[in-house]
């Protein structure tokens, strides 16, 4: 099973870039925290993980995420190889992502309590127990029935 979930901030603004079929691809780094032990206690540092997102997700999250942005995301790792330049073969690994949500609080914004900014324009692709409620969406019923299970 090759599932990845990670929480971490933006070391820089996504970059968006188009296939020749115009598809949309965006890459990211996600600076996750990492918990060491020293010798005088405990000492953080971070992994930089790149990721990448393809089609409609690619082109909501350059638009939305910007550098020091807090997010999680859920995907699978990818790894690779190419020829440099120099003919030397470079090996990547990278997370694809699946799913991803806006998280913690950048100070600005429309903040919906517990610390959840969502960027002005962007809805609620579902809401959970928990997490704040934005509506129904256009063309759905509220439904207020208790689900049994």
């Amino acid at each position: 099973m090759n599932v990845v979930v990670l929480i971490g901030r933006l070391t820089r603004d996504p970059e968006i870039r188009y296939t020749n079929s115009q598809m949309p691809v965006c890459t990211a780094t996600l600076a996750v925290d990492r918990q060491t032990r020293g010798q005088d206690g405990s000492e953080r540092q971070a992994d930089f993980i790149r990721i990448t997102l393809f089609g409609k997700q690619a082109e909501t999250f350059s638009r939305f995420m910007t550098k020091g942005r807090q997010v999680a995301v859920e995907g699978r790792i990818q790894t690779g190889s190419y020829q440099n330049q120099k003919g030397d073969t470079v090996y990547t690994t990278d997370v694809v992502v699946n799913r991803f949500d806006f998280i913690g609080n950048r100070g600005e914004g429309t903040g919906a309590g517990n610390g959840f900014n969502r960027p002005q324009g962007m809805t609620d692709m579902g809401t959970q127990a928990g997490s704040p409620s934005f509506g129904v969406p256009e063309g759905f019923e509220a439904i207020d029935d208790d689900i049994p299970f």
